[in-house]
C-alpha cells in the first residue's frame, strides 16, 4: 500500500480551516512535498522500533511520514493551535498511529516529559535550530541517531572541517555529542511559504560520551572562539588560566603548549591524555597548529583546565 502523505493542497486546506498564517517569529515554513518528507525519514533510518522526537511538526507533513513507519512519535509544538490540531489530523489519515503531542517550547523540554526517545527527526525552526539540537542531545541521552533539516548555512557549520570559515562553536559542540554528515540539500520550493534561503539535511549518530565535564568544556570553547585571531597564550588569560597545560598527541598532528611547539624532552612531564578519552574516537581535531591562530583548529586537542577541576578531569580521562 502506498504511504499516505500531505501535499500542498492538503496543507493549505488545513491552514485555512485552522485560520493559520505562517509566522516568521516561530520560524514556520511548512513542507508541502511528501517525497521530501519520505526522504528525511529514510535518511533517519526510522523503523517501527523507534521512539522519535519531532520538533515543530506544524501541520503534520513530516509527522505523517514518520507515523507511516509505525514508529512512536512525540511531537513538540510551541504553537497552541497547531498542537491542538495535529492529533485530529493524524487520526483522520492514520487512526491507529502512536502519536503524543506536547505543547511546549523545545528549549524548555525536560527529560521526564519524553520516555526513552531513540531518534530525533525534525524540520527545525531556522531561528533556534542549533540551541534546540544541542538541548535535546543533552537532555535525552537515549537519542542515538537522527536527521534534521536546517538552513543550508547552519548545515555547513554543523559538519564543517577544521580550518574552514564555517568551523566554529556549533561545529565543536555538536561534535561533542555526535558524528554528523551532510546528506542532502532541500529546495525552497518544497516549503510554504517559500523561504529566501536553501535548506540542508544533516544526519548524525551519537558517539561514546566523553568523561570531560561538559559545562567546563563548553565554556572553554566559547572563550576560545570569542578570541579568534589571537594566540593561545592570550587564550590562557581569557579563560582565567592559572592552569595546567595538557598536551595531546593523537598521531594525526602536533599541538602546541602555551605558545611553543611540543618538545619531547622539555615537555616530557606534562600529562598526556589521548583524544579518544576526551571526545570519543571520532573527534581528533580541536587544537591549534604551531604559529597558527585559533581559526586553524586541526587534528589535536589541547585542554586548559582551571586548577580546581583539573585533578578530577585528568583522573577521569586517564581511566
Amino acid at each position: 500500500m502506498e504511504a499516505i502523505g500531505l501535499g500542498g493542497r492538503e496543507i493549505r486546506e488545513l491552514a485555512t480551516s485552522l485560520q493559520i498564517r505562517p509566522t516568521k517569529t516561530l520560524g514556520q515554513n511548512f513542507v508541502i512535498d511528501p517525497n521530501t518528507c519520505r526522504k528525511i525519514v529514510r535518511l533517519g533510518n526510522v523503523s517501527s522500533q523507534d521512539h522519535v522526537i519531532e520538533v515543530g511538526p506544524g501541520l503534520g507533513s513530516l509527522t505523517i511520514a514518520l507515523l507511516n513507519t509505525q514508529a512512536e512519535v512525540t511531537a513538540i509544538e510551541i504553537d497552541p493551535v497547531l498542537a491542538a490540531a495535529l492529533p485530529n489530523t493524524m487520526n483522520k489519515y492514520l487512526p491507529q498511529s502512536r502519536l503524543k503531542v506536547l505543547e511546549r517550547d523545545a528549549l524548555k523540554i525536560k527529560s521526564e516529559e519524553v520516555v526513552a526517545p531513540t531518534a530525533l527527526v525534525a524540520n527545525l525552526p531556522y531561528n533556534v535550530s542549533v540551541p534546540v539540537l544541542l538541548h535535546l542531545l543533552e537532555t535525552f541521552p537515549t537519542i542515538s541517531k537522527g536527521v534534521v533539516m536546517v538552513q543550508s548555512e547552519v548545515a555547513d557549520r554543523l559538519v564543517a572541517k577544521p580550518g574552514t570559515a564555517a568551523y566554529g562553536i556549533p561545529t565543536v559542540k555538536f561534535a561533542y555529542w555526535v558524528q554528523a554528515t551532510r546528506v542532502g540539500n532541500v529546495s525552497p520550493q518544497v516549503f510554504w511559504p517559500i523561504p529566501r534561503v536553501d535548506s540542508g539535511l544533516v544526519s548524525f549518530i551519537r558517539t561514546r560520551q566523553s568523561p570531560v565535564d561538559r559545562k567546563l568544556l563548553f565554556s572553554i570553547i566559547d572563550a576560545a572562539f570569542a578570541q579568534r585571531g589571537i594566540t593561545p597564550d592570550i587564550i590562557l588569560e581569557a579563560i582565567d588560566a592559572d592552569v595546567i597545560k595538557t598536551y595531546v598527541e593523537a598521531g594525526m598532528g602536533i599541538g602546541i603548549v602555551a605558545g611553543h611547539a611540543y618538545d619531547p624532552d622539555k615537555d616530557r612531564n606534562l600529562k598526556v591524555i589521548p583524544v579518544g578519552h576526551l571526545f570519543g574516537n571520532n573527534v581528533t581535531h580541536l587544537g591549534v597548529k604551531q604559529g597558527a591562530y585559533l581559526r586553524s583548529f586541526v587534528y589535536t586537542f589541547i585542554e586548559l583546565f582551571s586548577p580546581t577541576l583539573t585533578k578530577k578531569i585528568v583522573e577521569q580521562a586517564m581511566n
